[in-house]
């Protein structure tokens, strides 16, 4: 259940430091604190769906949101985990266009709601925010590029063992002997990043954890051999 919660000030917000609000001036950051709606989601809940008209910005203060599309059979594809910080809908709001993605919580999450108004009027009156964000367009463009080339080059054990690394590099707890991936994924989410089936994800990672490259404990997953996986991703190549 979604249920709106008090507002934090933007000047105030610890995970305004890792978004593009970070160097906005007191001014701005004041206009949005009055503009803007903080909700309060659930795991499961959904966000926004492919296919309709975008409102506003979102802006993920705590928690994380799985974006994905569907295709015409009705499978998901992952395409992005945001956490914290991260921006949600910029780009369709840049463009005018209707969403070309859905989004649901994948963990709680208090999620910021900017009107698309406000977020214009910031673009218009703020050169700096917007060469940042045209510069993340231009990011995210650009590992949708590698994403698909990927797709096209990679066999799905070096898929699986790319998304275990990238998995480890932003969402990495590191210990003793191995590093946990600090996020609730299912199986089928893995399988949804790939790009494979489920059950070919649970084989590869039987397979992984036989050869010592992870560990596993119910859902979580550690990095045990992190340059043994890299060696996966190049061993065909």
């Amino acid at each position: 259940m979604s249920k709106k919660v008090k507002n934090i000030p933007c000047d105030l917000c610890l995970s305004r430091r890792k978004s593009m609000f970070n160097e906005l001036p007191q001014e701005a950051l004041c206009a949005l604190s009055e503009r803007k709606s903080t909700i309060s989601h659930n795991k499961g809940q959904i966000l926004f769906l492919e296919g309709t008209l975008p409102m506003g910005l979102f802006c993920i203060s705590e928690g994380k949101v799985k974006v994905f599309k569907t295709d015409d059979s009705g499978r998901e594809q992952i395409v992005r985990l945001a956490q914290a910080g991260d921006f949600l809908g910029y780009r369709a709001l840049l463009s005018g266009e209707n969403y070309n993605s859905s989004a649901t919580i994948l963990e709680e999450a208090k999620v910021c709601f900017i009107p698309k108004s406000s977020f214009t009027e910031l673009v218009v009156k703020d050169i700096s925010f917007q060469n940042k964000l045209m510069q993340a367009v231009c990011h995210d463009l650009g590992v949708m590029e590698q994403k698909m080339a990927d797709m096209a080059s990679k066999n799905v054990r070096q898929r699986l063992a790319t998304t275990l690394l990238m998995l480890k590099n932003t969402y990495g707890i590191d210990g003793e002997k191995h590093t946990e991936i600090d996020i609730a994924l299912t199986r089928e989410d893995l399988a949804q990043m790939v790009g494979t089936a489920t059950e070919t994800v649970i084989r590869l990672l039987s397979e992984f954890k036989k050869d010592n490259l992870i560990e596993i404990k119910g859902k979580k997953i550690s990095i045990v051999d992190k340059e043994g996986l890299a060696k996966e991703i190049n061993l065909f190549a």
